[in-house]
């Protein structure tokens, strides 16, 4: 299935309406909707105008696509972000959010996280799906924490695992492509700014970046691009 590609020069506003149709989506077909959140700061403004709706906020489910193996207060951290923009405004019940637990050891918070997710999954399922996950995309192409030359690229059995970048010189924990691609809906938030001929490469099906091999077996892909 082609990706949808949606240009937006009202950003906030319309991926916000498009995540609340998600959800209202979610809802009606099987009574909660599960979410996942990707960090950066390109969402954070889409989280606060999505935090404004008059939605059931206690069926809403939240998890992480990728965490800093940073405690949850640590400015690094995507929970941190995400409970600024969008926890401290949406009626979310605590133990609705799942957060990845970055102060551990990457290998235990990594396979913590992998069973929560599976011990959640639907009769009939081999993978946990969730009904969107939401991604980023930066200027190398990476998505989640699968930055380019990791070995998290190569995984194809685990869903959650601890990946060291070396660019950063730092360990985090991320969703591996079979959890990504078991999506019903994947959508990447992203302003095109400084990533043009990444993205054209992308969206032309030329690259061979990590962000090109989210491809949903049995789910949507949509590109929401800001002006």
């Amino acid at each position: 299935m082609k990706p949808e590609i949606i240009e937006s020069s009202e950003f906030i506003t319309e991926a916000a309406d498009w995540i609340e149709a998600e959800a209202r989506a979610a809802l009606a077909a099987r009574g909660e909707f599960w979410l996942s959140l990707s960090g950066g700061n390109t969402p954070k403004p889409v989280y606060t105008e999505f935090a404004k709706r008059d939605l059931p906020w206690e069926k809403v489910k939240i998890t992480f696509g990728d965490e800093r193996c940073v405690p949850p207060d640590d400015d690094q951290s995507n929970f941190k972000m995400a409970k600024a923009s969008l926890f401290d405004h949406a009626p979310i019940p605590a133990e609705n959010i799942f957060r990845m637990k970055g102060e551990l050891d990457p290998s235990a918070g990594a396979r913590e996280y992998e069973a929560l997710l599976d011990s959640r999954k639907a009769n009939g399922d081999a993978l946990f799906r969730h009904d969107l996950i939401l991604l980023g995309m930066g200027p190398d192409g990476h998505t989640a924490s699968l930055f380019p030359g990791t070995p998290a690229l190569t995984e194809t059995r685990r869903t959650v695992i601890e990946n060291y970048v070396p660019k950063f010189s730092m360990w985090r924990l991320t969703f591996t492509y079979p959890l990504l691609n078991a999506a019903r809906h994947v959508g990447f938030l992203l302003s095109k700014k400084g990533k043009e001929p990444v993205l054209d490469e992308v969206l032309e099906g030329t690259g061979d970046y990590p962000c090109a091999h989210v491809k949903p077996v049995d789910g949507e892909l949509t590109w929401f691009i800001g002006e």
